[in-house]
């Protein structure tokens, strides 16, 4: 049989709604002997908790500033002294800005998505792998949600498109390093899904051959890429192909192929939710 969250500890971020509430329905599913919830909205993460404890799951739920290093920090030393380190990491949490990027503000657009987009999922990370590191006979699983956005440019989303460009290449960098060093038994699972039916992405219109997915689907197959190691996740399978046109074609060439399949128009009439970075 293959890894399974059974009997493990479970960490997700983002844990409030969405994909972050249906990962915690898949780890209280999988028999997760405790799952942890980070989330900034306090009562999202209510629900949530409450749900899986009606499930019968023993349940954790933290009210995380994921983009604050002292918020990651206390909260983890929490999770350390109570239910130890995780086992499945998974660093769901996101945030979108649609807009041209001279529109961006400093603070609440710019620094707010690279701090919970890029930064989060490093801090992160980093409290728990020594840890995880530290005792080979005990497999460990990270998943980091990054985004088609992070493959290939995307008109009105350049700071979102940066933030996912540096978790793609930080994350399967982590993947190597661990490996390079001999601790094979973590496993890091990249997940790079297109648009999302979540609200975050009220409005765009989807690319030729990229259909919106439900996050559904995403979270059950990022749960099974993680299950079986998979280092790469992305979704759908036809990014595969985009990914490798856009490796060998010129620029100007795909420029032209990625305007007439949508992909440079896919947010001109976004108008999903905007999350407000916190005081």
């Amino acid at each position: 049989m293959g890894f399974s969250a059974a009997g493990r500890t479970v960490l997700i971020t983002g844990a409030a709604m969405g994909m972050g509430r249906l990962f915690a329905r898949l780890a209280a599913a999988d028999r997760a002997a405790a799952v942890v919830l980070w989330d900034i909205d306090a009562d999202g993460l209510e629900r949530t908790a409450q749900e899986l404890r009606e499930s019968g799951c023993a349940v954790s739920a933290q009210v995380v500033d994921v983009a604050d290093l002292e918020s990651v920090r206390t909260a983890a030393a929490e999770v350390r002294g109570t239910v130890g380190r995780p086992d499945v990491l998974v660093n769901n949490a996101g945030v979108v800005r649609g807009k041209y990027f001279w529109d961006h503000d400093h603070e609440s657009d710019t620094k707010f998505v690279m701090d919970v987009n890029t930064l989060a999922p490093m801090y992160v990370t980093n409290e728990f792998l020594p840890a995880m590191i530290e005792d080979p006979r005990r497999e460990c699983r990270i998943v980091n949600i990054a985004s088609a956005a992070g493959t290939v440019a995307t008109p009105r989303m350049a700071v979102y498109a940066a933030s996912k460009w540096a978790v793609l290449g930080w994350s399967d960098s982590l993947r190597l390093e661990l490996v390079q060093a001999g601790h094979g038994h973590v496993k890091v699972t990249t997940v790079c899904p297109s648009y999302i039916s979540t609200g975050m992405f009220d409005g765009v219109k989807n690319p030729l051959f990229a259909p919106i997915l439900s996050p559904e689907e995403v979270t059950v197959r990022s749960w099974r890429a993680m299950r079986q190691g998979t280092p790469l996740l992305m979704l759908p399978r036809s990014l595969y192909l985009s990914r490798v046109a856009k490796a060998v074609l010129p620029v100007r060439v795909w420029d032209r192929l990625a305007d007439r399949l949508g992909v440079y128009h896919s947010m001109d009439a976004y108008t999903g939710r905007v999350q407000a970075p916190t005081a």
